[in-house]
């Protein structure tokens, strides 16, 4: 397991939401970039989880098949069974595009939708780490 380079993911993941979330009502930020931020923080809490377990994974902002490649007793595998939404926002808050943009409502659901997420990949990748070093001191 690698530890330190899967932590490092996870701080990334939450610097990225912590963003996200003060541009949530803020009149001066714009709800696209928020929605950005909460998926960028999703798709990195979910590698810090593959890169802890040393699981391949590709250069994929899709958040449903990175949470597919999780092994079956990761929380994220049960309580976040549809991320299409959260993905969308990958492309979607970039580029003008077909799609509607993003308005204060959205930003708030990504930011809650990411935050969940992020703290359940924390919650396992913590409860994992403390096991590896229980195990160390065995």
């Amino acid at each position: 397991m690698n530890a330190p380079e899967a932590q490092r993911w996870l701080r990334y993941a939450h610097e990225d939401w912590l963003a996200a979330q003060s541009m949530v009502g803020n009149e001066a930020a714009y709800p696209r970039h928020a929605c950005w931020l909460a998926q960028q923080a999703a798709e990195k809490a979910l590698k810090a989880a593959l890169i802890l377990m040393e699981i391949e994974f590709p250069f994929s902002h899709d958040l449903d098949r990175l949470r597919d490649l999780l092994p079956n007793d990761w929380q994220a595998k049960v309580t976040h069974p549809d991320l299409a939404d959260l993905t969308e926002w990958a492309v979607e808050a970039r580029y003008p595009g077909d799609a509607p943009e993003a308005i204060e409502s959205d930003a708030r659901v990504a930011v809650q939708q990411a935050r969940r997420v992020w703290e359940s990949i924390a919650s396992d990748l913590a409860n994992r780490i403390e096991e590896l070093n229980n195990g160390m001191r065995s």
